[in-house]
């Protein structure tokens, strides 16, 4: 079979304004030498009353200006827009042109809807969103990209393969139903060096448009990864300023090392556990569909410098600790152990929602209650009558955050729960709960999310792990 790479750029690969699109061209061009390319672009950034943005922010502050009837423009979207214009060649640029005013036409018409309803949810939020940012990025990168000789097309939104169910604003993939459609796109890949789509967006059966929650291109290119496995050797690779390290470097600077080979496992809990490396829900997404596929994380300053994540790591020769890391602004919900199993069953089927933790359970009065470790905790505050329905009597603590140790080889280690939890202890910090468990692959210790709680106990137990002899 012929080789496919699904390269999902996401906003800080393109640079403010586009700054770095020419590193992209540079990257594409490697990728293309030995493999087609699917390139899956997110929103670009741009800088807004001197801060960086994303267009995704400045649309949905767009939209909050139509709820309450403020006007709304697209100024600072069309100024970053006429900047990437830039580097299009002259006979491609006005064509180039008409797109980005079609497509803010759509944006501003959803962002018109919103005015008169009153209202930026479901699809006109999502119409505003794809039509502004991911797809557009797309199209103007495939102008781009034939402004650079390489021969290149986009996926139409008419023929969008990535098809959805109807939780409009945090939708699901739906693969079968996407494969039904993905001849279109299928006949690009086959006719193309590359071909460029919009992350983050799909589309329903009859064609309403959703939105994947944020960072929700990560898991567009996992999707795609599904849909050509058997068409091609595929592989899907995240391009990023910064392979996998052991810990987040905003936090750690000191004895960091690299991380040469991760599994899915390892990789869901990192991003589960607030290690920005990919969506946890891609790689869920990867291993229900019943998929082995290679997942490249790549710097791209230095594309040499890769982290792979397999569905087996089969590099077990480095440190049995592969990271240390840190969810802030999370909630535990104490409820009693009947009631929890049915919250988990409706958590599952009903709103397919994952971003939790099962803790050890406690009895009191002879009664038996569970903890459910939620690592988002402003999703339990918008859902608490959804959750307390189960068990009126339940309880909620926010203000909870995590760290965490990951490795599936971790069991190699002896003491180090104990080791780990000391080392939080000096720095002052009280442990809450700590759930250390061999076949989980991890150890969650739970502290108060306060000040800067949660970058201390990081630095702390990440230089314990750069110390502990494991030989």
């Amino acid at each position: 079979m012929k080789n496919l790479v699904v390269a999902k750029f996401g906003g800080s690969a393109l640079g403010i304004d586009g700054e770095s699109i020419p590193l992209v061209i540079e990257r594409i061009n490697d990728l293309r030498k030995e493999s087609k390319v699917i390139a899956v672009f997110s929103a670009p950034l741009t800088i807004q009353n001197g801060k960086k943005r994303s267009l995704t922010d400045v649309i949905l502050e767009q939209g909050r200006n139509a709820e309450t009837g403020k006007t709304t423009d697209l100024d600072a979207v069309r100024a970053c827009y006429e900047k990437i214009l830039g580097l299009v060649k002259s006979e491609n640029k006005e064509d180039c042109k008409k797109i980005i005013e079609l497509f803010l036409k759509k944006a501003q018409d959803a962002l018109d809807d919103a005015h008169e309803k009153r209202e930026f949810v479901d699809e006109i939020r999502s119409r505003a969103l794809a039509f502004s940012g991911e797809i557009l990025m797309s199209h103007v990168m495939n102008f781009i990209l034939k402004s650079n000789g390489i021969k290149a097309d986009a996926v139409s939104y008419e023929d969008w393969p990535i098809i959805t169910d109807h939780n409009i604003e945090s939708t699901n993939f739906l693969a079968s139903k996407s494969r039904d459609r993905l001849d279109k796109t299928a006949k690009l890949v086959e006719e193309n060096q590359v071909v460029t789509i919009g992350g983050f967006i799909g589309k329903t059966q009859d064609g309403i448009t959703t939105t994947y929650e944020r960072g929700g291109s990560d898991r567009t290119a996992a999707d795609l990864g599904i849909l050509f496995h058997d068409k091609y050797e595929t592989r899907v690779d995240f391009e990023k300023d910064s392979s996998v390290v052991s810990a987040d470097p905003k936090i750690v600077q000191d004895d960091l090392s690299g991380v040469d080979q991760m599994s899915y496992n390892e990789a869901r809990l990192a991003g589960m556990f607030g290690m920005k490396i990919l969506d946890p829900i891609a790689i869920k997404e990867i291993v229900e569909n019943g998929i082995d596929i290679p997942i490249i994380i790549t710097n791209m300053q230095n594309p040499l410098k890769i982290t792979t994540i397999k569905r087996i790591s089969d590099n077990n020769t480095g440190h049995p600790i592969k990271l240390v890391t840190g969810k802030e602004n999370c909630a535990i919900f104490k409820v009693e152990s009947g009631a929890g199993q049915r919250l988990l069953s409706s958590l599952e089927k009903e709103k397919r929602y994952s971003e939790y933790v099962i803790l050890s359970p406690f009895t009191k009065d002879g009664i038996e209650f569970s903890r459910i470790l939620f690592l988002d905790g402003d999703y339990v505050k918008r859902n608490e009558k959804y959750l307390l329905a189960f068990d009126p009597l339940a309880s909620i603590t926010y203000n909870r955050g995590v760290i965490t140790l990951i490795g599936d080889e971790m069991w190699r280690v002896h003491q180090v729960a104990s080791r780990t939890s000391a080392k939080i202890g000096e720095t002052g910090l009280n442990i809450l709960n700590m759930d250390a468990q061999e076949e989980t692959s991890r150890i969650i210790i739970v502290i108060e999310d306060s000040g800067d709680n949660i970058k201390k106990a990081i630095n702390a137990v990440h230089k314990e792990k750069s110390e502990i002899n494991f030989d």
